[in-house]
């Protein structure tokens, strides 16, 4: 009977072997906790241990939080790019990917890839793209309500010669700074690529006061800046 009730009194973890250690060092701090964690009753160490399992949950989650994630895409027209304190959520229609910040259930920040397909043309690509752009500014009038232009012109990603187009406009219900990036790979009579779609809620970033610069300071730099293509 004796053996029986020390038994059931004992703690529901087995000891841990103890580190050898010097006089002058101890005691440890498992040694000074050790009386009050046997004398718990087994509810009190069951809560503890849900509580230290809690925390190191947060701790994990935030340590992913801080790593840069990665994403890769193959196909015809491979790219890939890293992004941080951005979630890849279900791509839209006509996308690839798309990785978002949400703030109470509503857009912050969001970076989405899809295909892009220019028609035939003659010379050079540089030359071809401010034409292209043109229709693909009417369409973005049409999908939008409150579309503004604030900027197009040419610019590079990661070396890459590419198309910049910049707007303010009414999506999912607020304004958000647009800014969209027509690239293609350097190759000779290329016409397959992808647009880039970078969406910046004002005041969601205090160095993000523009669509002109959505994507080169806040959370959208990391993703535009590590695209590659090709």
């Amino acid at each position: 009977m004796a053996s029986s009730s020390s038994s059931s009194s004992s703690s529901i973890l087995p000891p841990l072997p103890a580190i050898p250690l010097k006089p002058e060092y101890g005691p440890t701090l498992g040694r000074l906790l050790s009386p009050r964690w046997h004398a718990a009753s087994k509810p009190v160490q069951a809560l503890v241990l849900i509580a230290c399992t809690a925390v190191l949950a947060l701790l994990i989650g935030a340590g992913l939080t801080l790593e840069n994630a990665h994403y890769s895409h193959g196909g015809p027209v491979p790219f890939s790019f890293s992004y941080r304190s951005l979630y890849r959520t279900t791509p839209a229609p006509g996308e690839y990917v798309q990785v978002r910040r949400p703030a109470h259930g509503s857009l912050k920040d969001s970076f989405a890839v899809g295909p892009l397909q220019i028609p035939p043309y003659t010379g050079e690509l540089g030359g071809e793209l401010p034409l292209y752009a043109s229709s693909y500014i009417a369409g973005l009038r049409q999908r939008y309500t409150g579309f503004v232009l604030r900027g197009e012109g040419k610019t590079k990603v990661n070396t890459v010669p590419a198309y910049d187009i910049a707007y303010i406009a009414q999506i999912e219900g607020r304004t958000v700074y647009g800014r969209d990036v027509l690239l293609l790979p350097e190759r000779e009579g290329v016409r397959a690529g992808v647009h880039i779609v970078m969406l910046s809620a004002p005041k969601a970033d205090a160095h993000v006061n523009s669509p002109l610069l959505v994507g080169s300071t806040g959370v959208l730099e990391r993703p535009l800046e590590t695209f590659t293509i090709g």
